[in-house]
């Protein structure tokens, strides 16, 4: 656990390297984690017996993950104990980036200097995609999975009106999880899937305290969402200085073809750039039978293949 006066415990996570090689030798990555479900649920979490950092292990790399607060075993907001309308959105980027920005420093400090790279999911990339552009010197490259771009559309709701924080289902979950996936096309959802959402559920020590098993979830997030939909990214893509591959599924509805071209323009300070876009692929593919083929895209990128 990662704790400094003032800000809340963070859980911080280092997959095992591979025998026989020394972590520090190796070039490191820190995952940053999506919207919904914690590290131990995505990069950490393992399908067909394996997970994601066990793969970039093998592959070479030094792997560190952590869980915002509010998600999976980082401490709680204060706010997400009682009503979310007392509370304004809770996790917003500008704020979960000073607790990235603790987790690099951590991770920089025991590795005895250098940089590391930033592998960031969904709305991580936003919060990611801020430290990059604060701190040039300590990333040394950044892959965008699924990232969210700046649209300008008209009639989204109100961020303000969403609270601190929303009960998410498991049913919730798994439509969100399928709905890229085209009519008619055989699921492409891990089939443990039903385990896996029984671990989540468990990360919210109440998450069966209502009559619909839930988790207490941030609305930060959301909010961030709807303002970058509405114009406003909350990061400047031109400051990244940092080696840039976006990668991201062919069904994605959260990052499409124009959402990717739009962002991949903006990073003009970035000396390298890659759009990799994976064929039958959703917003979760790391969830899904595609995965492998995420796998391969983002270890080559951070290993400079």
């Amino acid at each position: 656990m990662l704790s400094t006066p003032g800000e809340p415990d963070l859980f911080v996570s280092r997959q095992r390297p591979c025998r026989g090689r020394e972590p520090r030798s190796l070039p490191a990555v820190l995952y940053v984690h999506g919207a919904t479900f914690p590290s131990a649920l995505s990069v950490s979490y393992p399908l067909d017996g394996r997970s994601w950092g066990a793969d970039l292990a093998e592959a070479g790399l030094d792997v560190w993950a952590f869980d915002f607060a509010g998600f999976g075993r980082s401490e709680r907001y204060p706010g997400q104990d009682g009503d979310p309308a007392r509370v304004p959105p809770l996790g917003r980027a500008h704020e979960s980036a000073r607790q990235l920005e603790r987790v690099l420093k951590h991770v920089v400090a025991v590795r005895g200097g250098g940089r590391v790279s930033l592998l960031a999911h969904s709305w991580g990339t936003m919060v990611a995609g801020l430290v990059a552009g604060r701190f040039p010197e300590s990333v040394d490259r950044l892959v965008l999975f699924a990232p969210f771009a700046r649209r300008d559309l008209t009639g989204l709701p109100d961020a303000a009106a969403l609270g601190g924080w929303f009960p998410l289902t498991v049913a919730e979950q798994h439509s969100r999880f399928v709905s890229d996936v085209p009519d008619g096309h055989p699921p492409v959802l891990t089939p443990q899937f039903d385990q896996w959402a029984s671990e989540w559920l468990a990360t919210d020590p109440v998450s069966g305290g209502g009559s619909t098993p839930s988790v207490r979830t941030p609305s930060g997030p959301r909010a961030d969402m709807l303002a970058a939909w509405s114009g406003d990214l909350p990061y400047e893509p031109g400051l990244i200085e940092a080696p840039t591959c976006i990668v991201r599924g062919e069904w994605d509805s959260m990052c499409t073809d124009e959402d990717a071209r739009g962002l991949f323009a903006a990073l003009t300070s970035s000396p390298l750039r890659q759009d990799v876009k994976i064929s039958e692929g959703g917003h979760l593919m790391h969830l899904e039978s595609g995965r492998r083929a995420l796998y391969r895209a983002a270890a080559g990128f951070l290993l400079g293949a």
